[in-house]
């Protein structure tokens, strides 16, 4: 069912960071490749800035800074292409999680240049629109930016946008209901590293959403609990059920997710049902029944070290995806499906 086309590191030991992680992509109209990825000394380090490469033909740029703010960490970018061509990029900054603010640039030009740095929703803190995944577009064109946020309790919720991004409007919180919110201390100590904050923490965030129907979307969620958990929407994302569990297991870190032409679903995960469990191996998970049930059909990374965060996008029958390569790198992969 799938063919590995192409299987690459993005950079190898000679880059101007240390660490990277939490990639994203974009396929230009030209059929360049953009990936966008963090990187510095160490995650939540105020050197973190949002770095990116360009693919063209087969061979990578080499790395060079998108956006950065002198003394404050960057965080997960997340590109997004219109329909008219207009590429935007959405990047978290902030030394706090709970303190993150959302802004975005965009391109006219296929990611050559971009705009100043604007925030998304002015005043907010604690991160609006996209946290890591993409925005989906529904049937009746509405935008949907799958959010969270991490303050002690984890909570995942949804940001509509009527207007293409003009403004956006935000769902209730995706809680799981097993937990008792109220005894979860949140993280107010400014002491504590950014690094260690989400330690802290309890709950799901970082939503994947799909729209299997015109109006009904869904959502799995990276959890705390040892499984991916799942949220469903009967009114275009406005309002969403309580989380519950899937058969799926989760290491608590990043998931991807398309939606094939057939209609398809594949995931690329950690298989791993141990709550910061190891970040190995990293699979293809298969459903064609919309996510009742699953299969595992290929395997992407399964040597020891990190294979993590995912960002994955579907054009026809190929996959393109990247993920961090024990953070020293970004992996960039084409994938082959046979429908």
């Amino acid at each position: 069912m799938f063919t590995s086309l192409v299987h690459e590191l993005i950079f190898d030991h000679d880059r101007p960071f240390v660490s990277c992680h939490a990639s994203h992509l974009a396929l230009l109209p030209n059929g360049d490749v953009l990936a966008a990825w963090f990187g510095g000394s160490r995650e939540g380090a105020d050197d973190v800035a949002i770095w990116c490469s360009r693919r063209q033909g087969e061979s990578w740029s080499s790395p060079f800074q998108l956006a950065d703010e002198e003394g404050l960490p960057h965080w997960n970018p997340v590109f997004h292409m219109k329909d008219n061509g207009e590429l935007i990029l959405f990047y978290k900054v902030g030394r706090l999680l709970k303190d993150w603010y959302t802004l975005f640039k965009v391109s006219q030009d296929q990611g050559r240049t971009w705009s100043e740095p604007v925030e998304l929703v002015a005043g907010d803190r604690g991160g609006r629109g996209p946290v890591r995944n993409k925005l989906i577009v529904l049937a009746d064109g509405t935008w949907l930016a799958p959010g969270s946020t991490e303050d002690g309790i984890w909570q995942a919720f949804v940001d509509r946008s009527e207007d293409q991004g003009g403004h956006w409007t935000k769902s209730g919180g995706i809680r799981i209901p097993d937990i008792d919110y109220s005894s979860i201390q949140a993280v107010t100590d400014s002491d504590i590293p950014v690094s260690e904050q989400s330690f802290a923490g309890r709950g799901v965030i970082q939503p994947a959403l799909w729209e299997s129907e015109p109006g009904k979307v869904h959502m799995l969620l990276r959890s705390t609990e040892g499984f991916i958990y799942r949220s469903d929407s009967a009114d275009g994302g406005r309002t969403w059920c309580d989380a519950y569990p899937t058969s799926l297991p989760n290491n608590n870190s990043g998931i991807d997710l398309v939606k094939l032409d057939n209609g398809m679903l594949v995931l690329v995960c950690n298989p791993v049902g141990v709550n910061w469990g190891p970040r190995t191996p990293l699979v293809f998970m298969v459903s064609k029944d919309n996510g009742r049930s699953w299969s595992c059909e290929f395997i992407l990374e399964d040597e020891e070290g990190e294979f993590s965060y995912p960002a994955m996008i579907a054009q026809g029958n190929h996959l393109y995806l990247t993920y961090t390569w024990k953070r020293e790198s970004i992996a960039f992969r084409k994938i082959s499906v046979s429908l």
